[in-house]
């Protein structure tokens, strides 16, 4: 597999120019479990459902394609401190490179504890912990190799030879997370949260070798500020290093409340974030009864534009939050978005 030019060697290469290793999401903030896993169950809800879709350089024959969906819970509600939130969630990550060369998938078990600092439940503080199971599955039919190139393009027959036409590589991984929330009024809300992936370094190699999976440290931050009565600006910057690699965005989003409702809002968020050396994403989002929609995309900007004609991709994002169902049940000051 030494030979191998061009399916792989081009997700190589782009991954390095986007200073990234993992998979990640240019709407981090609507994927809780793939930002910090101490975001388990940090929501004012009976439970989350969570789904996210990726296509990044989609002009370049499906380069990346990222899927994930995720479900987290508070638990034993009854059996806490009021203002305490213990959660639990599960999740399952699709990740495809290179035309379907190189398949990942992820499943993932969630437990986070939310602890609160004042009597009102204005400042919490919590910390969550994530096992990972991950398969990776290289599809060689998708594979071109040197001694294929000719005059034609990779038409010609290649010398190298694979057991079988999928080569399987499986580990377990293990992610862990703080956080730290507050609020000087119980409208405004602030968060600081620090993450780490891979902790216990994974091997990862389809062959002989002995690479070692990177860790990778992310810090993250936000606030929600209120503009008016009804209307808000929300701000979110990330951070995050792996090896050599590092990824920053920095940015924010106007909430305007269409109906002027506080308890129910119909939320429409026009925004915009930027990705050091990498791209501007222009964001929108509706959020209206339990539901909350977002698309944005990425505007490439460095020197990958004149292969990707500027278009970095597109990303979807969907979360749904089930309201208490007890009127009685004391509201949670949460990170929102």
């Amino acid at each position: 597999m030494k030979k191998i030019i061009a399916t792989l060697t081009i997700c190589v290469l782009f991954g390095n120019v986007t200073n990234a290793q993992d998979p990640n999401f240019s709407q981090f903030f609507a994927s809780p479990m793939t930002l910090n896993p101490a975001l388990t169950g940090k929501f004012d809800g009976e439970y989350r459902f969570a789904a996210n879709y990726r296509n990044q350089w989609p002009s370049i024959n499906r380069a990346y394609t990222t899927m994930t969906a995720s479900l987290d819970m508070g638990i034993l509600k009854n059996r806490i401190p009021e203002f305490d939130q213990f959660g639990v969630g599960i999740m399952a990550y699709s990740d495809k490179a290179g035309n379907g060369a190189l398949n990942s998938t992820y499943y993932a078990l969630s437990v986070a504890y939310h602890k609160a600092l004042d009597e009102d439940g204005y400042h919490q503080i919590g910390a969550g912990f994530q096992g990972t199971y991950m398969n990776k599955r290289l599809n060689t039919q998708e594979l071109k190799f040197q001694d294929q190139l000719t005059p034609m393009g990779f038409t010609g027959v290649t010398q190298e030879s694979f057991a079988s036409n999928q080569v399987n590589l499986n580990y377990f991984d293990i992610n862990a997370g703080v956080i730290y929330n507050g609020s000087t009024n119980g409208y405004n809300n602030f968060y600081l949260g620090a993450s780490m992936y891979h902790i216990n370094r994974p091997k990862e190699s389809f062959q002989e070798g002995s690479f070692l999976l990177n860790s990778r440290v992310t810090l993250q931050a936000g606030a929600r500020i209120p503009v008016g009565t009804y209307n808000s600006l929300h701000i979110a910057g990330n951070h995050s290093m792996q090896a050599k690699a590092t990824n920053t965005m920095i940015g924010g989003a106007f909430s305007l409340n269409v109906n002027n409702d506080e308890e129910n809002p119909t939320n429409f968020y026009l925004g915009s974030w930027y990705r050091f050396g990498d791209a501007l994403i222009p964001y929108v989002g509706l959020e209206f009864g339990e539901w909350h929609f977002g698309a944005s995309y990425d505007v490439n900007t460095s020197a990958l534009k004149a292969a990707s004609n500027s278009r970095g991709g597109v990303e979807i994002s969907l979360i749904y939050v089930r309201k208490h169902t007890d009127p009685n049940m004391k509201k949670l000051n949460c990170p929102k978005f």
